[in-house]
C-alpha cells in the first residue's frame, strides 16, 4: 500500500498556504479498531483528516487540538484529537451506520452526521490552564464545508477544505485523503477567483487517489500552471497515547463513594480506551490505594 503522508506548500509567491494528505492507512486503522460501517467510516474518516489538516497547519511543539462534531444524524457525536507531529485518533458514538447512497451516488455523510449541530475545536498548549475553544454551527454535515466555515468564522482565515473517504463494498477503506488551501493577506481578487474555479473543477480527492495521484499531484492540479513550492513532507498515522497511568489519574479523581462501590461490589475495575479499545485492569488493592490517597 502507498504510505500515508502530508505535504505542506506555498503557492503564487506566498499568497496561498496549501496542504494535501493521503490518509488511507490511517483511516483504515480507525475502521479496524472501531468496526465502523460505511457511512460511519466516511464520517469518522473525514473528521480525522480534517483534524489532521488543522493540527499540522496550526499547531507547534507539543500542542494538541480536539475536534468534536455534534450533529443530529444517526452517528451521533464524533471526537478526534490531533497533534502538530501528524498523529490523530478518534471515535464515533455509533459506529454501525450504513445509509442508502445520496442523490450523487455517493456515501451520504451529511445524512449520517446530520444537517443541524455544531463543530467545536479546542486547542491545548502545554502550560495553558484554560484551553481555547471555537465553535460554529454545521452548515452542511458533509464536513469539508463545515471545516471551511469554521476556519472562516472562528479563525478568520478564508480557506477551502476537501475531505474524501472511499469505502469498499466489504466496509474496508479503499482510499482516504484531503486538502486545505488558505488565502493569505495580499492575495488578489483574480487569484482567489482562479483558485475557486480550480477547486470547483477538481475531481473528488478519493477519485484522484484511486487514479494514483500523490498529495503533491493534488496540489499541482489545484495550482495548475501556477508557481508552487513544496516546503515539507511528513508521515501521518493513527496513534493513541493512552496508558494505565492516565486512566489511574482519571480513576483517582472520581467520587469516594464511586471508588468504594468498585471495591465493594466489583473488587476491581476495568477501563477501556474509547480511541483504541485497549483495556486496563485495576485491582482491588490499587483502588484502595486511590481511596486512601483521597482521604
Amino acid at each position: 500500500m502507498t504510505e500515508d503522508y502530508l505535504v505542506k506548500a506555498v503557492a503564487e509567491n506566498d499568497m496561498f498556504r496549501a496542504y494535501a494528505v493521503n490518509a488511507t492507512q490511517l483511516v483504515a486503522e480507525a475502521q479496524r479498531i472501531h468496526g465502523t460501517w460505511s457511512a460511519a467510516s466516511a464520517a469518522l474518516g473525514r473528521t480525522l483528516i480534517g483534524t489532521l489538516l488543522l493540527s499540522t497547519s496550526g499547531l507547534q511543539g507539543d500542542a494538541g487540538l480536539t475536534v468534536k462534531i455534534q450533529g443530529n444524524g444517526p452517528v451521533g457525536f464524533i471526537v478526534a484529537d490531533g497533534t502538530a507531529n501528524g498523529t490523530v485518533k478518534g471515535y464515533v458514538h455509533n459506529p454501525h451506520v450504513n445509509l442508502p447512497l445520496n442523490s450523487k451516488g455517493k456515501i451520504d455523510v451529511a445524512g449520517a452526521v446530520g444537517h443541524q449541530g455544531t463543530l467545536a475545536v479546542t486547542k491545548m498548549n502545554p502550560g495553558d490552564k484554560t484551553p481555547y475553544t471555537g465553535e460554529v454551527d454545521l452548515v452542511s454535515g458533509e464536513l469539508g464545508d463545515d471545516f471551511t466555515y469554521y476556519l472562516a468564522q472562528s479563525e478568520q482565515i478564508p480557506s477551502a477544505v476537501g475531505l474524501s473517504v472511499f469505502v469498499e463494498k466489504d466496509d474496508q477503506i479503499g482510499v482516504a485523503g484531503g486538502f486545505m488551501v488558505q488565502v493569505l493577506p495580499g492575495a488578489k481578487d483574480e487569484q482567489i477567483a482562479d483558485l475557486e474555479k480550480s477547486i470547483k473543477d477538481l475531481p473528488l480527492v478519493s477519485e484522484m487517489l484511486r487514479d494514483g495521484d500523490t498529495p503533491e499531484d493534488i496540489l499541482k492540479r489545484i495550482f495548475a500552471g501556477k508557481e508552487l513550492k513544496i516546503l515539507d513532507k511528513m508521515p501521518v498515522k493513527y496513534q493513541c497515547n493512552c496508558s494505565k497511568e492516565r486512566f489511574a489519574k482519571a480513576l483517582a479523581s472520581v467520587k469516594k463513594a464511586d471508588l468504594q462501590e468498585m471495591i465493594t461490589k466489583d473488587h476491581g475495575a476495568q477501563a477501556v480506551c474509547q480511541f483504541c479499545g485497549k483495556k486496563y485492569e485495576f485491582t482491588e488493592d490499587e483502588l484502595k490505594a486511590m481511596l486512601t490517597a483521597q482521604k
